[in-house]
């Protein structure tokens, strides 16, 4: 019994001993460094460093950009490009929800061509796209908001060419439509 009594000791004593280490220190408030602090460790003698040749800023992507005042070819194709990454999988190429994820057994996702979505504003749309919706997850921080406000752009045309009279279309579309096997 005086065995085991000698073996506890030791092991109590190694678990007390990280104790003894503790004391007024405080991870919070340390000394540090500031941007413009002057420090001799450095050449220059300044706590700021240049970046390394090379480097690329990062760009949050949540930082909102206003809505174009234009909608234009290049807009649209980037919108077009950006739908198919992000939004094609959900909604399909046509918009209407039936993406391969739906495919595969996932809830139906919104039909973005429905009336409802129609008459939202951009705006809306754009808070959509980046809070989420329903069962939609939010997606600021993966589509940078140029790329949101070109989605729109993308997601208004694609509404208008969903359901289209033919005879409302241009004569020289109605031909190319009508010679297209």
């Amino acid at each position: 019994m005086r065995r085991a009594a000698l073996r506890t000791v030791p092991l109590a004593l190694l678990a007390l001993a990280p104790l003894g280490a503790c004391g007024e220190a405080d991870m919070a408030d340390q000394a540090r460094a500031k941007t413009w602090d002057k420090n001799p460790f450095f050449p220059r003698e300044i706590t700021m460093r240049q970046p390394v040749a090379g480097t690329v800023p990062r760009i949050d992507p949540a930082r909102t950009a206003p809505q174009p005042q234009t909608i234009s070819r290049a807009l649209l194709d980037q919108g077009r490009e950006r739908y198919g990454v992000f939004c094609t999988p959900c909604h399909g190429q046509d918009g209407r929800g039936a993406g391969m994820i739906v495919a595969r057994g996932f809830p139906s996702a919104g039909n973005l061509t429905a009336e409802p979505v129609r008459i939202a504003s951009a705006a809306e749309l754009y808070d959509a796209i980046s809070n989420g919706r329903k069962s939609m997850f939010g997606m600021a921080q993966m589509i940078p908001s140029a790329d949101r406000w070109a989605i729109i752009a993308y997601l208004r045309a694609l509404q208008l060419s969903q359901d289209t009279p033919v005879a409302s279309l241009p004569p020289e579309d109605r031909t190319r439509l009508e010679a297209t096997p």
